[in-house]
């Protein structure tokens, strides 16, 4: 018998199950690093008639601000809102207390504009999806 043998497993949307595993990890970085919680984040551009032409979202945490979607509708893109929502979201994490900015961007996506506004490449994840690549990538908000 191995010692995987003594237990089960389970696949699947768990709520109960997630919770035990997230504040477990909470309390275990809590140890480390002090308490550290994490904040959600959302921006978003409206035209004069109130309709969302960009935006994006994430979360602020451990002394960073996580972007994990940013948007703009085909007619805004070229326009300089893309870089104006960016500057804004830094500026919301200097608020916040956060040394840098991290979000992710696929090769077909916008890995140009990102470094055009300051962001450094510092990993790559080929074949993801397959035939692209995903794109990490860095701003530091510390002189």
């Amino acid at each position: 018998m191995t010692q995987k043998e003594n237990y089960r497993f389970s696949l699947g949307r768990d709520d109960k199950a997630h919770e035990v595993v997230r504040s477990g990890l909470e309390a275990f970085n809590t140890t480390l690093i002090g308490e550290n919680p994490y904040h959600d984040f959302a921006l978003y551009a409206r035209d004069g008639q109130d309709q969302v032409v960009g935006g994006m979202f994430g979360h602020s945490g451990a002394g960073w601000l996580y972007i994990d979607y940013l948007w703009l509708h085909d007619s805004q893109r070229g326009q300089g809102l893309g870089a104006h929502l960016l500057s804004l979201a830094e500026e919301e994490a200097r608020q916040r207390g956060c040394v840098g900015v991290f979000l992710y961007t696929y090769s077909f996506q916008a890995p140009g504009f990102y470094q055009k506004q300051g962001y450094q490449p510092m990993g790559v994840l080929d074949d993801c999806p397959p035939g692209y690549q995903r794109i990490y990538l860095k701003k530091s908000l510390t002189a």
